[in-house]
């Protein structure tokens, strides 16, 4: 009955390095083959650049840990080429419930709008995630892994950082043009370094059980406060793939996390909450605490910092891995066009500005769901058992009910790579705002405005009629893509074809003309990690220029 994933014992290969006696070089080497490690390299390896993973393991993570994955989370991964072997796998869901004590007192739809690819929300064991992403990895041969390979020190020049490693063969040097840091919350790089990470851990313990068992439990998250099978504290319930239930218990913090864990303690918590009848098997166990903290910046000379190690909330909203693959997307394309020398350093000052704010903006609305779930006074738990009893007849109690703030991605509407807009625009897609998807019709068929964009600066030009785009637009769209940061021009429309040299995307049914706002001749310029850079009412190239400089620190 238990999970039908198979663990993969990855091979350790003697390094070329140690074979050969001599120092290494890599252009990029980063350290961590988690989710986050594993989505930098593969981003990076697949614009052609030659990278080295290092991970200290050699398989993948033991039980469900991270375990939600965010709409946007999957839109970048489709970008990566491997979501849609994990959105098949895992359970997709939109619905998330609240009960206090026996009543439902609140629901959301993390996706109330239609027309959009992903789904709010996948449930899928971290295993599985990670398998896919190594699948990925050495599909591209310019990307290698090597496992068993320990980094047990790190220094850094101006213009390289150099690693010891160490295998069973010994240890060995490598050199490194950058080094991206994905070593997790512990992060021994960054003690290394000396480097400092600030915040605050929370005096609170939680049993997780992955559980294995037939039900007909709907795919929702379910969240109960002081339900009848678990007094005075909160439980959590999530479907997984395989038939595997995650079921969150709060513990407390004065209690024993070794014997939690065992068996005969675990076993009649979750027969309390499923009843004597149900069949189940345990798949694995664990008690964690949690802290949310960051470090004060996160590129520190020829080192990077992504994930865990620049940054960690506690797991309620789902907040960990999925902001750490999107400090990867912020990261990627600045440092490829970096050591590309089309554009300088301080573009990779950026990365830590939008990525920090992003994550005092997590650490904001996990700390606020933690304070909420688990009062730390007598007086904070009678209000938030008042508010959940309100919850269920009054409305404004309802917007006052916190079980965790789930993933969403940040709008960067201060960022410094920004244009200010000079017109009017309605609607949410503001300069720093991550894109809408949207149907859109193709000379391929139905697909989505997101899979049609990123990775690239791109122009979207909006005009009713394709067919009747004029011939000086045409030559200032197809202009854009002769300079030292191309910009691809794609014509958005309701019908007809742009004139050759320019791909033309159909709006099918009007959803990116309603969430874009767009009216004839509206231009929307969009960064490589798919965030909206500049937008105007009217073309002119000079100011798209001048926007992608900004936007790259070459102005």
């Amino acid at each position: 009955m238990l999970s039908t994933f198979q663990y993969p014992k990855f091979e350790y290969i003697r390094p070329p390095e140690i074979a050969e006696g001599r120092e290494g070089h890599y252009p990029v080497v980063i350290v961590g083959a988690g989710p986050v490690g594993l989505a930098a390299a593969i981003d990076l390896a697949r614009q052609g650049q030659r990278v080295l993973l290092l991970d200290n393991d050699d398989t993948v993570s033991i039980g469900s840990r991270g375990v939600c994955y965010a709409k946007r989370t999957l839109e970048v991964l489709d970008r990566l080429g491997c979501a849609e072997e994990m959105v098949q796998k895992g359970v997709s869901w939109n619905v998330g419930r609240t009960f206090f004590r026996e009543e439902e007192v609140f629901n959301f739809n993390l996706c109330p709008e239609p027309d959009h690819h992903r789904p709010g929300m996948i449930n899928l064991q971290q295993y599985y995630l990670e398998d896919d992403l190594i699948k990925r990895a050495r599909q591209l041969p310019n990307l290698e892994i090597r496992f068993r390979n320990t980094v047990i020190g790190v220094t850094q020049r101006d213009d390289c950082a150099t690693l010891r490693v160490e295998t069973a063969d010994g240890a060995y040097t490598l050199h490194a043009d950058w080094l991206i840091v994905a070593d997790g919350a512990r992060s021994p790089i960054r003690t290394m370094l000396g480097l400092d990470i600030d915040g605050k851990i929370f005096m609170d313990r939680f049993l997780i059980a992955d559980v294995v068992m037939k039900a007909d439990f709907p795919t929702e998250r379910w969240f109960w406060f002081d339900p009848p099978f678990h007094r005075n504290q909160s439980v959590l319930l999530h479907r997984q793939a395989d038939n595997v239930f995650r079921i969150d218990f709060q513990l407390g913090w004065n209690v024993d996390p070794e014997e939690e864990k065992k068996p005969e303690n675990v076993i009649p918590r979750i027969k309390s909450m499923l009843g004597d009848d149900r069949e189940f098997e345990l798949e694995w166990v664990s008690v964690y605490t949690f802290q949310c903290r960051r470090m004060n910046r996160f590129n520190h000379g020829r080192v990077l910092f992504v994930g865990d190690s620049a940054h960690q909330v506690s797991p309620f909203g789902a907040r960990g891995a999925n902001s750490g693959i999107q400090d990867t997307d912020n990261l990627v394309w600045k440092l490829k066009l970096v050591m590309d020398g089309k554009a300088p350093a301080t573009l990779l000052d950026t990365y830590s500005e939008e990525r920090c704010y992003a994550a005092d903006e997590n650490i904001m609305n996990s700390t606020r769901s933690t304070d909420f779930i688990t009062p730390k006074s007598a007086v904070s738990k009678t209000f938030r058992n008042a508010v959940l009893g309100l919850a269920e007849n009054h409305a404004f109690a309802r917007a006052l009910v916190n079980s965790g703030r789930l993933s969403v991605p940040s709008f960067l509407a201060d960022s410094s790579l920004n244009t200010a807009d000079s017109e009017v625009f309605a609607g949410n897609m503001i300069p720093g705002a991550p894109l809408d998807d949207a149907p859109i019709q193709t000379t391929e068929g139905t697909q989505w405005l997101l899979g049609a964009v990123g990775n690239r600066f791109q122009l979207l030009h909006y005009i009713p009629d394709a067919s009747a785009l004029d011939a000086a637009t045409a030559r200032a769209l197809r202009s854009l893509i002769d300079a030292p940061i191309a910009v691809e021009a794609i014509v958005v429309a309701e019908r007809g074809t742009a004139p050759a040299g320019l791909a033309t995307l159909i709006d099918a049914k009007g959803r990116v003309r309603e969430r874009y706002d767009l009216r004839e001749g509206t231009s929307y310029l969009v960064r490589p990690d798919q965030h909206v850079a500049a937008r105007w009412r009217t073309l002119d190239v000079a100011q798209v220029r001048v926007a992608v400089a900004r936007a790259t620190c070459n102005a």
